[in-house]
């Protein structure tokens, strides 16, 4: 078994799974946090690296494309305060570290798992019922039905048709988007029959969110609709293939009279000297084949 233990958190492994348990310190992420425990089994890790830096570093592991609805529904777009599969590595545990990144990388060896995509979750995602409020709203999901509900902040063209009870079945789609710069970030839901391109501040499936200290929450309510979607690899194979385009149709035939021009063309040519016995013989047997 393998271990390290941090103020930014404990990584233990066992030679079949990862359990990954957030640190106490005050730099630990809320999204981590709420999180809490997370058990990765060895089949859905891609990859682990460790870069070393001078006063720390940080291992980051790298999960199969497909194998977790938290990174599907969030794009890469954690910051690293946020993602649960970092951890902060003070400069007196690098050998540690070190080690730690050797025994997954041989173990990923021996099992022979491939860092290709997978065609299912192999991480359930954040436990239901959950509910986050944040931005100019509250997203709350009990595995069935989201519930989206507006506060005094939230645009009144919104607001005035009151809270939204989406079907999962309605569902086709979930982005978490954070806030970066002077753009806001979103929490939004592509619901069935129902496209919108309204801005999130507008679109009633959609909450608004500011950059403030909640919004990586919303993409755990994000994350654990995303886990009860089909798998984008099932949306991949639903989709007809497209189709090579039809070889173009041979041009139509001579009629009977143009080949027989064109048997007398060869002949004058022929006899005048322009083509030899032999091209004469190969033009014309190309010309009968037509006919």
């Amino acid at each position: 078994m393998a271990e390290i233990i941090q103020r930014d958190g404990t990584w233990t492994f066992d030679g079949d799974a990862l359990r990954l348990v957030p640190g106490r310190d005050k730099n630990v992420g809320l999204l981590r946090k709420s999180l809490g425990e997370l058990g990765i089994p060895l089949g859905a890790l891609a990859g682990i690296s460790f870069e070393q830096g001078k006063k720390s570093g940080r291992l980051r592991l790298r999960l199969r494309d497909g194998a977790d609805p938290l990174l599907q529904a969030t794009g890469g777009r954690l910051a690293d305060a946020a993602d649960p599969y970092q951890l902060a590595v003070e400069s007196d545990r690098y050998g540690v570290a070190e080690y730690f990144v050797d025994e997954i990388r041989n173990a990923l060896l021996l099992d022979e798992v491939p860092p290709t995509a997978v065609d299912r979750y192999l991480l359930a995602g954040p436990a239901v019922p959950l509910s986050v409020s944040a931005g100019d709203g509250t997203a709350s999901f009990d595995g069935e039905n989201v519930r989206l509900e507006w506060n005094w902040k939230t645009e009144e063209a919104k607001s005035a048709a009151g809270a939204r009870t989406l079907a999962l079945a309605d569902v086709q789609a979930v982005e978490w988007q954070p806030a970066v710069g002077l753009e806001n970030g979103h929490l939004r839901f592509t619901v069935r029959n129902a496209p919108t391109k309204a801005p999130p501040k507008y679109d009633p499936n959609a909450v608004e969110l500011w950059g403030f200290k909640k919004d990586p929450l919303m993409a755990l309510v994000a994350a654990a609709v995303q886990a009860r979607l089909p798998h984008p690899s099932a949306a991949a194979r639903d989709t007809p293939p497209k189709r090579l385009a039809a070889p173009a149709e041979p041009p139509a035939e001579d009629d009977h009279d143009a080949l027989l021009r064109r048997l007398r063309e060869l002949g004058d040519l022929h006899r005048s000297g322009v083509l030899t016995d032999e091209e004469f013989a190969l033009a014309k047997q190309a010309v009968l084949r037509r006919m």
